[in-house]
């Protein structure tokens, strides 16, 4: 293998800045380009075809790090894809590796473990530490919770602070038919509370 030509996409000029003097010291990695949103990095892509994007998941406005990466997957020739980033819900890091990423990072691992990934996923395998790699699993053998339309709507303002009467007032719905709701939400997230649905609900990737 040559050397690997790594395009950074992240919003932060320092952090771009960071990651491009930790592959300096690497000589079978040049980074080729920078960009700073999701739409810059799938044009550069298109432009310098390179090997890898190492790809931030939020960039503010505009395409997400999951939407990029889909995005450039898509492209002839797709380059692989890691993400690098400080979020690590596992619903995030399922939605990006379904996606087409190849590999997911904290920006808070050691260097070489973010050069590691790198190298693993230029070689075609997937980039994730162990324990990052055992969520995954898990979340993927977890049964998948559907929620009806309006209670996905409940959900949402019990996630906003919302109380009974205020759910029903918002929904056009009796204060009987909001607990009703509730206890089905309840049912399906296997939680007794209110704050738990939240949690849970956010931990699935429900909000």
């Amino acid at each position: 293998m040559g050397v690997l030509q790594v395009l950074i996409a992240d919003d932060h000029p320092i952090v771009r800045a960071g990651v491009r003097a930790l592959f300096d010291s690497h000589p079978d990695v040049e980074v080729v380009g920078e960009a700073a949103t999701g739409e810059e990095a799938v044009a550069l892509s298109r432009h310098l075809a390179p090997d890898i994007v190492l790809c931030d998941l939020r960039m503010g406005e505009g395409m997400d790090g999951v939407q990029t990466t889909a995005a450039l997957r898509a492209l002839d020739p797709a380059p692989a894809v890691v993400i690098l980033t400080t979020f690590d819900r596992d619903v995030e890091i399922l939605g990006a590796i379904e996606a087409g990423a190849s590999g997911y990072v904290l920006k808070d691992a050691a260097p070489d473990a973010i050069v590691r990934a790198v190298r693993e996923a230029a070689a075609g395998r997937l980039a994730l530490t162990p324990e990052l790699s055992e969520r995954v699993v898990q979340v993927l053998r977890a049964p998948r919770v559907r929620l009806t339309e309006r209670e996905h709507e409940v959900l949402r303002l019990l996630d906003q602070g919302a109380s009974n009467p205020q759910i029903a007032k918002s929904l056009f719905v009796a204060e009987a038919t909001v607990k009703t709701h509730l206890v089905h939400i309840f049912a399906k997230l296997g939680v007794d509370s209110r704050s738990r649905a939240v949690a849970v609900a956010r931990e699935r990737g429900l909000l």
